[in-house]
């Protein structure tokens, strides 16, 4: 046995939850993508326009090379805003410094050989805007870098290389560029937020099923408690001078006892206990959610076939789909064969994992079965995992 002290290993993530993992991932790369071609197309605009008025090759690699430069430089900012509902609020400037000192250094030379103020700032204001600002103050950040540039172009504009050469390209585009990273990202703080509140909604569901089972077993316990401390304080006094009648509230308090327990065994049952059709319905709908196709054959009568024997096993079998599957697609079948019902549960399993891989899952389900008097089948043919259970019509009553 561990140690009481040893620490718990963590839970293996279900394929819901990886799934939902995957969708937030990929969300994010298409953000980070988007984000990073804006930059591509702006730097591409600008060296293109500015090496049809001046072809040395110096200008292509200070305003083209540069802006590669400066763009890569760009990925920590991005990967620092992904993790911004998890950092502490501000900026961490001593881990972005890096990034700034680049972003000025090719604004100032780019600038410089391009001969416009606007892209100067516009690296600048590109990596200011992608900064963990504290709430409320980016938005300002981001109106700010757009009057800038606003301003900027305008003066630009009155340069004589826009008569030689057409700016409104990378002029109006480096203008939005702010707006539309913002736009961007802003997404991207959506998804998380809806993210993060389904599974607040989800851990709070769970706790309050298991704070109404616990008001419950208190209620339960705490009256029947109180009832046999009453009738024991009765006996106590009554035994010296009635034996009889101090004998009868310890019968009493016996029998209440006896109340408890049924009470405490009825409150676990009514939990437990779900008629079978349910029961199916409940785990072709976790599997679907689990993101696994599932076609579920539930006949009319399927609330006659035993639960408290298959029931648990349902369950069970679901369970190891779930964490021991890795697949894609699931079928649950329950069918009447004469005096008996079949429950058949199969899965694509992906990868070479053992028939047995659900370890003590499928010794829990066979313990069950045996005691039902039925019989377990667990096979594998190429890719799919089956496992079939049959058990008697009346193994309710059996048992």
């Amino acid at each position: 046995m561990s140690s009481p002290d040893a620490p718990l290993a963590p839970a293996a993530p279900t394929p819901g939850a990886r799934q939902l993992s995957r969708g937030v991932t990929a969300t994010w790369w298409y953000t980070a993508t988007a984000v990073i071609f804006f930059e591509l197309a702006i730097v591409g605009a600008w060296t293109v326009i500015t090496m049809a008025v001046d072809l040395r090759a110096f200008v292509g690699v200070v305003v083209g090379g540069g802006g590669l430069l400066w763009i890569a430089s760009t990925i920590p900012l991005l990967v620092d805003y992904r993790h911004r509902l998890d950092a502490e609020p501000g900026v961490r400037w001593a881990r972005l410094v890096v990034p700034l000192l680049v972003a000025v250094a090719y604004g100032i030379a780019a600038g410089a050989v391009a001969g416009s103020w606007q892209l100067m700032l516009m690296p600048i204001a590109q990596s200011l805007v992608l900064l963990n600002w504290p709430r409320g103050v980016r938005y300002r950040v981001v109106i700010a870098v757009t009057i800038a540039m606003i301003c900027l172009a305008v003066v630009d504009s009155t340069v004589d290389v826009a008569d030689e050469i057409p700016l409104l390209f990378p002029i109006a585009y480096t203008v939005l560029l702010p707006i539309m990273t913002v736009s961007s990202l802003w997404w991207w703080d959506v998804l998380i937020t809806l993210d993060r509140a389904r599974a607040s909604e989800s851990r709070l569901a769970a706790t309050q099923e298991r704070l109404r089972v616990a008001t419950d077993v208190h209620d339960l316990q705490g009256h029947h408690l109180q009832v046999v401390a009453l009738q024991l304080e009765l006996a106590e006094r009554l035994m010296p001078q009635d034996a009889a009648a101090g004998m009868e509230q310890l019968r009493a308090a016996r029998a209440s006892v006896d109340d408890a327990r049924q009470g405490t065994r009825d409150l676990a049952l009514r939990f437990r206990s779900v008629p079978l059709g349910d029961e199916i319905a409940n785990a072709r709908d976790l599997l679907r959610a689990a993101g696994l196709e599932v076609e579920a054959v539930i006949p009319a009568d399927a609330d006659e076939a035993p639960a408290a024997a298959l029931g648990p096993v349902i369950r069970e079998t679901t369970t190891n789909v779930l964490r021991h599957g890795g697949g894609h697609r699931a079928r649950l079948v329950l069918v009447r064969a004469g005096d008996a019902w079949r429950y058949t549960i199969s899965n694509d399993a992906v990868g070479d994992a053992p028939q047995d891989a659900a370890g003590s899952g499928l010794d829990g389900i066979r313990r069950r079965i045996d005691e039902a008097h039925g019989t377990l089948d667990v096979g594998r043919e190429a890719e799919e995992f089956t496992v079939t259970v049959t058990v008697p019509a009346h193994a309710e009553e059996a048992r």
